[in-house]
C-alpha cells in the first residue's frame, strides 16, 4: 500500500553536509501489524519529519505481523519502495521502527538512498534543539551509543581489502580505530555527565537549605507544557506547535494564590517508543522529575489519540521510578474541544484533574489551587516559639508553610503552622539550639 501524505510544513533544514541547507525529501516506510495504533504512529512520524525539517513525499506501508529480518520490508515491498524513491526523487527513507544494523544496511542497498530509523530521527531532532552544555552532552552520548553497533556497516566498501587469518586489511583497521575512538568519547561523556549530576545534586542540596517545593511539568511532546509555564510565570520559554519544540529544562519561581513560593520546572516532552538511548542519556535531567514534590501531567485533550499519549508518559515515568509521585492531571487545550460536557465529565471522573487552556489562561487558577491542596496534604503541624532575633525563621514559616495562629509573647513569636516535614525539622532544630 502506497500513500501520498497531506502537505506538511517544513521547519529547519536537516541532514548531513553538504545538503544541510537543502530540504531533504523523505519516503516513509512502515509495517502495519494490525493492532490499531499504526495510523497514529505514522502520523507522528510525519510530525517528527516536519520538526526535523524534512519534506515527506510519500509512504510505503506493508501489512504483516513481523518485520523481515534482512530488509525490514519483504523483498517485493522493498523493491516497490525502491521504485517510489526513484519516482518521487526521495533523498532518504525513514522507517517507523528501530532497525537492526543489518536491516538498515541491506535496505539502504536495495533503495539506493540513505535509510534512517525512528530512533535516529529523534536523535537528530534532539541534536538540533539542545542548547545548554548538558543537553549537548546528553544528545551526543545517545547518538554515539546508537552509532557504535552500526559501525561495521559503514566500512563494507573496504571488505574486499580485508586480509585473512594473520592479516589485517585497511577496512578492519579503520573500523577498530573508530570503535576505540567512539568508546573513549563515550567514557569521556559519561564522566562529564557524572560531574553534571554531582552539580545538580549540590544545587538540590542548596535548595533544601531554604527549601522550595518543586513542581515538575511532564507530558507528551507538544502537550503545552512550555506554554503553561509561560502563562503562569511570565517566562519567555520557546513554545511552538511542533514536537520537541523545547529540549532543555527550564525552572522558574512561582507564587501560589495563598502566597507560597514554589519552583516550577518544564521538562523535556515524551513520545511513544521514546528511544532507550535518550531515556538513559537524559537521566540526569529527568532526575528533576524524580525529585519533584508534585507532578503536573499536561495532556493535550484536543489530540485524537490523547489516551495513548497518556499511556506513553506513564511508561516513561515508570522507567524513572516516578509513577507513584503525587500527580495532578491538567487536561489542556480545552478551548479546542467542542464537546465541553465530555471534558467536564472527564475532569470529574479523573482523580486530581482540572481542565485548562494554557494559551488563554482558562482554568490555570484552579490548577494552582490544586497544587496548593496537594502540597498542603503533605504538611505536618508544628507549634514553635521563635525568638525575635530569628525573624528569618518566622518569614520562612509564612513563605513555605500555612500559619494557623500567631501570638507575640515575651520570649518570641509563637506559631501554630503546617510545614513540609524536612522544613519542620530544620526550624525546630534551629530554635532548640
Amino acid at each position: 500500500m502506497t500513500r501520498a501524505p497531506e502537505k506538511i510544513r517544513a521547519g529547519q533544514d536537516w541532514g548531513e553536509a553538504p545538503r544541510r541547507h537543502a530540504t531533504q525529501k523523505a519516503l516513509l516506510l512502515g509495517i502495519d501489524p494490525g493492532d490499531g495504533s499504526f495510523e497514529r504512529s505514522m502520523d507522528e512520524l510525519e510530525s517528527l519529519c516536519a520538526t526535523a525539517g524534512a519534506q515527506v513525499v510519500g509512504q510505503v506501508v506493508q501489512r504483516r505481523d513481523t518485520p523481515d529480518q534482512a530488509t525490514y520490508l519483504g523483498s517485493g515491498k522493498a523493491q516497490e519502495a525502491a521504485e517510489q524513491v526513484q519516482e518521487l526523487e526521495a533523498d532518504l527513507a525513514i522507517v517507523n521502527a528501530e532497525l537492526a544494523p543489518t536491516q538498515q544496511r541491506n535496505l539502504s542497498r536495495v533503495l539506493g538512498v540513505t535509510v534512517i530509523d525512528r530512533t535516529q530521527l529523534i536523535l537528530d531532532i534532539f541534536a538540533q534543539r539542545a542548547r545548554t552544555h548538558e543537553g549537548k552532552l546528553q544528545v551526543e552520548l545517545a547518538q554515539l551509543n546508537y552509532l557504535l553497533p552500526r559501525l561495521a556497516g559503514m566500512w563494507t566498501h573496504l571488505e574486499r581489502q580485508a586480509g585473512g587469518i594473520g592479516t589485517r586489511g585497511p577496512g578492519e583497521s579503520q573500523l577498530e580505530s573508530d570503535r576505540r575512538h567512539i568508546s573513549r568519547r563515550i567514557q569521556t561523556l559519561k564522566q562529564a555527565l557524572k560531574d553534571v549530576a554531582r552539580h545538580r545534586a549540590r544545587a538540590r542540596a542548596s535548595r533544601q537549605q531554604v527549601p522550595f517545593p518543586v513542581i515538575a511539568l511532564v507530558g507528551y511532546s507538544n502537550a503545552g507544557k512550555s506554554t503553561l509555564l509561560n502563562t503562569i510565570t511570565g517566562a519567555h520559554v520557546y513554545a511552538d506547535d511542533r514536537l520537541f519544540a523545547t529540549l532543555d529544562p527550564t525552572t522558574r519561581k512561582v507564587r501560589l494564590p495563598v502566597g507560597w513560593e514554589v519552583l516550577m520546572t518544564d521538562t523535556v516532552g515524551f513520545v511513544s517508543n521514546l528511544p532507550h538511548h535518550l531515556v538513559a542519556a537524559f537521566r540526569a535531567t529527568l532526575e528533576e522529575v524524580v525529585d519533584a514534590d508534585v507532578l503536573v501531567h499536561v495532556v493535550d485533550v484536543s489530540h485524537p489519540d490523547w489516551p495513548d499519549q497518556v499511556d506513553a508518559v506513564h511508561e516513561v515515568l515508570e522507567q524513572l521510578g516516578a509513577e507513584e509521585k503525587p500527580t495532578i492531571t491538567a487536561y489542556n487545550k480545552i478551548d479546542r474541544v467542542e464537546d465541553r460536557a465530555s471534558i467536564q465529565s472527564l475532569v470529574t471522573e479523573t482523580p486530581n484533574a482540572v481542565g485548562i487552556s494554557a494559551l488563554n489562561g482558562q482554568g490555570v487558577e484552579d490548577l494552582l489551587h490544586r497544587v496548593e491542596e496537594m502540597l498542603a496534604a503533605s504538611l505536618v503541624p508544628v507549634e514553635v516559639t521563635i525568638p525575635y532575633r530569628r525573624g528569618d525563621l518566622v518569614a520562612l514559616c509564612y513563605e513555605r508553610g500555612r500559619v494557623r495562629s500567631r501570638e507575640d509573647g515575651a520570649e518570641g513569636v509563637r506559631l501554630r503552622v503546617d510545614l513540609p516535614a524536612h522544613l519542620a525539622a530544620q526550624i525546630t532544630g534551629q530554635v532548640a539550639t
